[in-house]
């Protein structure tokens, strides 16, 4: 399954880690494009004088580990298209053009499903999308759950437990299952 990951759902990193940390299980492949790592990129001054710095490491990390991941939307496409946020059409022109059965968004309101549905694309929220894959592969997202809460252990001077971090990340539901 390939899907196209919204702007909003990398740029938190603990989501970020954890969506492509299910992806790195083979359990979908991750799509996004030059316009969205930017998006990510111009979000990053709210973390302060060294977000953007930061950003523009992780978005070389990320492209480094997933070089076939970024791809660009047909030209002309955005043109036919209909969201009721014109700047999240590219998102759904990046998931046409790589025929994508999905986009990964934590933005309901600007991506109606019907719409959606009329590109051949469904919607799906970060926390519902991991929570799937965790009722077939309990052991491999828990795996990938742990590492995540090490990374951030490791990185942050408060001390996490997995569904306090989770949560925080606002993915309730997956960090419900792996407590």
């Amino acid at each position: 399954m390939k899907v196209v990951l919204d702007t909003c759902v990398l740029f938190p990193t603990v989501m970020r880690a954890m969506l492509l940390g299910v992806a790195a299980l083979g359990h979908f492949t991750p799509v996004w494009s030059a316009r969205i790592l930017e998006e990510w990129r111009r979000a990053s001054v709210k973390l302060g004088p060294t977000g953007q710095v930061q950003a523009n490491a992780e978005i070389a990390l990320l492209r480094a580990a997933w070089p076939k991941a970024e791809a660009a939307p047909a030209p002309g496409l955005e043109a036919r298209l209909w969201l009721p946020d014109p700047n999240d059409i590219h998102i759904l022109s990046t998931g046409i053009s790589t025929s994508a059965e999905a986009i990964i968004t934590l933005n309901a309101k600007d991506f109606p499903r019907r719409e959606l549905a009329d590109e051949g694309l469904e919607r799906f929220d970060p926390d519902s999308f991991l929570h799937g894959f965790w009722r077939v592969d309990p052991d491999g997202v828990a795996q990938v759950g742990a590492k995540v809460l090490g990374d951030a252990n490791r990185l942050f001077t408060k001390q996490w437990d997995t569904r306090g971090l989770l949560k925080k990340a606002r993915l309730p539901r997956i960090a419900k299952a792996l407590r």
